[in-house]
């Protein structure tokens, strides 16, 4: 579940941060570089006809040329190199008319082959770029960029299954051959948080590219971050790697833990050492698994049963069976995160954060847009602010995602109707979203009926609470006389008490001003 802290339309807080051994000392510059992992939304794999759907039965979807069947080659998977240049053209990259795979040996038990097919040498893309919204809990909101250094295709390992019980281990092989492509980042990043919102903007542009269902609890999308600290002024440290972080909750705590880790050892008088660490997300903690490998010990080779893969970057061109058009796909690209918050400013008038609250969270950004579209009496601001301020800290309280909530679009507009008619107040349109997220297919007028929401808008009513509220409270009745505007507050409160809550607040304000004045 993702915790939202809402301050007056302040960004959510993406995790709450790990204890730290150590305090952040200023003296100590921290850098940090990503490289994603993202499967391409394929129906079959990299190089094989084999299915990819997600929980398949243990080794159901596993080719001859999978299972690394002596004889069996390769054959390149035409919409995942589409995928990738679609990828990489909405990160600002440059696609290479050439790019060449190479193979990348290493031996463990669900690499059938000994090594995986990759793109190292010659990427599908180069030099690409970044800019995101860095999102920090109690900071203002600033924008980061980031060099991608380079954007490739290459092929996933299986999975080892391990029993502790029978003390053996299995292998499944679905995994093998997955479609994925590497984004390798620049050590442009200083903090766990940057490294966090990098990654959700990541998402937001895959999802919208349809090139990544990016859900991290399938393995759809990994983190591996590199880290290391040096003081200001001196060369850089030795770095360590954290491998498979598998939620943007994690990326932000295992990279702050890690630079408080090697602040702490070093500051101790002891070294880093550079090797591959593992987050632990129970102990909240990063544990050492193995030395670093180098380049030379992955022996990088020319795929040899793989030509080079041409593409054609003619503008104007059309893609053909054999050739690829990168001006083709480059219309395809649709409108990106970072340019719909730009829209929301510009047309609909809402502040940065607004839009950026919106933009990070899909579910609100379609409800907004079909709300304000159906309901344009209704200001932007209730309209936002009932999304964020209230439709969130509810989901936030029931503990669910905003998109597994059971309000549809409509439903939030028939609340913001009868809020904006004053048919209900506020309180009541809260308690609508609760009713409705338990009871989906009433109306909304059925249950305003049932539990009796209707907000109190008779004169002689309203009129009658504020008197009783006067009687009730002298001393604020007394203070506002004597000049102390404030206390009419204490006495609204009183007859919001009274009426349980149902009461016409601008009303009431009226009416006590009125009584007091006589």
């Amino acid at each position: 579940m993702r915790k939202y802290f809402l301050a007056p339309l302040q960004v959510r807080q993406l995790a709450t941060q790990p204890k730290l051994a150590v305090k952040p000392n200023h003296q100590w510059k921290s850098v940090v570089g990503l490289e994603v992992h993202a499967q391409i939304s394929s129906t079959s794999k990299l190089f094989s006809g084999s299915g990819t759907t997600f929980g398949a039965p243990l080794n159901s979807a596993v080719s001859f040329f999978d299972a690394s069947i002596p004889g069996t080659l390769p054959v390149l998977n035409r919409k995942c190199v589409e995928s990738g240049i679609k990828t990489a053209l909405a990160l600002g990259c440059q696609v290479n008319e050439v790019s060449m795979f190479d193979r990348k040996h290493y031996f463990y038990a669900d690499l059938p082959n000994g090594y995986q097919i990759t793109q190292q040498r010659a990427a599908l893309a180069n030099n690409g770029k970044i800019s995101f919204p860095v999102i920090t809990p109690g900071t203002k909101v600033y924008y980061k960029s980031v060099k991608l250094l380079q954007l490739q295709l290459e092929q996933d390992s299986g999975k080892s299954l391990h029993d502790d019980e029978l003390k053996r281990s299995l292998v499944d092989l679905n995994r093998a051959g997955l479609p994925l492509m590497e984004l390798v980042f620049a050590p442009d990043l200083e903090t766990g948080e940057e490294a966090a919102s990098l990654v959700k903007e990541l998402m937001l542009i895959l999802r919208r590219l349809h090139t990544c269902s990016c859900k991290m609890e399938e393995g759809a999308l990994r983190v591996d971050a590199n880290i290391s600290i040096h003081k200001t002024g001196e060369p850089l440290g030795v770095r360590t790697e954290v491998k498979n972080i598998g939620s943007v909750r994690s990326i932000s705590q295992a990279i702050s833990y890690e630079i408080n880790r090697q602040i702490k050892q070093v500051a101790a008088g002891g070294i880093i050492t550079n090797e591959t660490r593992s987050w632990d997300a129970d102990g909240r903690r990063t544990v050492a698994m193995r030395d670093k490998e180098v380049l030379q010990d992955y022996r990088f080779m020319p795929e040899p049963n793989l030509p080079p893969l041409h593409v054609n970057l003619k503008p104007g061109s059309q893609s053909t069976e054999d050739l690829i058009s990168v001006a083709a796909l480059s219309e395809e690209i649709p409108e990106l995160p970072e340019h719909t918050r730009q829209r929301l400013v510009e047309h609909y008038k809402l502040n940065s954060e607004t839009a950026i609250i919106l933009v990070n969270e899909p579910i609100l950004l379609e409800h907004f847009l079909n709300i304000t579209k159906s309901l344009m009496d209704v200001p932007t601001k209730v309209v936002t602010n009932f999304l964020i301020n209230d439709l969130l800290t509810y989901c936030n309280k029931i503990n669910v995602d905003v998109e597994d909530c059971a309000l549809s679009s409509t439903d939030l507009k028939d609340v913001l109707k009868s809020l904006h008619s004053e048919e209900i107040n506020l309180q009541a349109a809260r308690q609508l979203i609760e009713l409705l997220h338990n009871n989906p297919k009433t109306d909304i007028n059925t249950l305003i009926e049932q539990h009796n929401l209707q907000q109190i808008s008779d004169l002689n009513t309203i009129e009658s609470y504020c008197q009783q509220a006067i009687n009730n409270q002298p001393t604020a009745a007394q203070q506002y006389r004597k000049g102390k505007t404030k206390a009419l507050f204490a006495l609204a409160g009183e007859v919001a008490k009274l009426s349980a809550q149902k009461a016409n607040m601008k009303i009431v304000v009226q009416c006590l001003e009125k009584l007091l004045k006589d």
